[in-house]
């Protein structure tokens, strides 16, 4: 089975293109089989790069991220993806609020997948200094670990 993941955030500009980059990252080392995005809740970074202090954190630990650009969740997603992993409870209870009928995707926390963070959020960087990225940075990469092990064994 091919694995779907949308990881949400609310400008897709920090947290979600991070989590984004982790996850395939550590999908690759898995080799697990996974299609992998992210995208915001707002749409005030629609086709926006992800912040430079993003970049500058995803390079130091040795991932690209300039190419990707911000967008919106659309109610296509919900069908699209198996999982749609939220930073946060805001953004996890406007994911549950947007949806549509017929929707397929399961809805989780990223740290609901890290044993002992479950129900946390992963810290927003945004409004805070450089060494912000860093703390983001490691809550996504232990998220991406923990969440790639739990489909790796599902897929058995």
């Amino acid at each position: 089975m091919t694995y779907s993941i949308l990881f949400v955030c609310l400008g897709n500009i920090c947290r979600s293109p991070l989590a984004e980059a982790a996850f395939r990252e550590e999908a690759r080392r898995l080799k697990l089989d996974a299609i992998v995005d992210s995208a915001g809740t707002g749409s005030w970074h629609v086709g926006s790069p992800p912040d430079a202090r993003a970049q500058a954190v995803a390079l130091r630990n040795g991932v690209d991220i300039s190419a990707l650009r911000g967008r919106q969740v659309k109610p296509a997603d919900f069908r699209r993806f198996t999982h749609l992993v939220a930073m946060d409870h805001d953004n996890l209870s406007t994911l549950r609020r947007l949806a549509p009928p017929g929707a397929t995707a399961e809805l989780s926390l990223l740290l609901d997948h890290v044993e002992g963070l479950e129900g946390q959020a992963v810290a927003d960087p945004y409004f805070g200094d450089d060494d912000g990225f860093d703390l983001t940075w490691a809550d996504v990469t232990a998220g991406a670990r923990a969440l790639a092990a739990e489909l790796r064994r599902l897929r058995g």
